[in-house]
């Protein structure tokens, strides 16, 4: 099976808190999981389809660590730029900070670059991993 990397990034941009994706290995499609958004019938018909079929598991918001990409882009910046953002990290509401403290320092192209390279590269890591070919 080979898959578009591009499929699996934008998945991996797209997960949630409450969404689990799942690669089928029978047909390639990925699939939802998301009990907030399904009825029932719909959840388990998936969860019988896929454990028909054989799946993949994508990568969840906890193995993603938004967190570790933010701090990994401050610390591509130097001087003041850089504490800026990582005291924006810090406690409860980092997410908001950052994201606001990157506009006020109109630094919000650079970083939507850097965020996207880092999806892009664990979409192709998480390829390699499961034996996934993908162009």
């Amino acid at each position: 099976m080979t898959v578009k990397l591009e499929d699996i990034y934008e998945t991996i941009m797209m997960t949630d808190q409450d969404s689990k994706y799942f690669l089928d290995k029978e047909t390639g499609g990925i699939e939802l999981l998301n009990e907030m958004i399904m009825s029932s019938e719909e959840y388990q018909e998936l969860c019988d389809r896929l454990d028909e079929h054989g799946f993949y598991r994508l990568p969840t918001q906890y193995e993603i660590r938004d967190y570790d990409i933010m701090e990994a882009f401050a610390y591509t910046l130097s001087g003041t730029d850089k504490q800026k953002l990582l005291n924006a990290l810090q406690g409860r509401g980092a997410f908001r900070r950052f994201k606001d403290t990157v506009n006020y320092l109109s630094l919000s192209e650079r970083w939507y670059s850097f965020q996207d390279k880092a999806y892009m590269k664990m979409a192709a890591e998480w390829c390699e991993e499961n034996d996934i070919d993908y162009i």
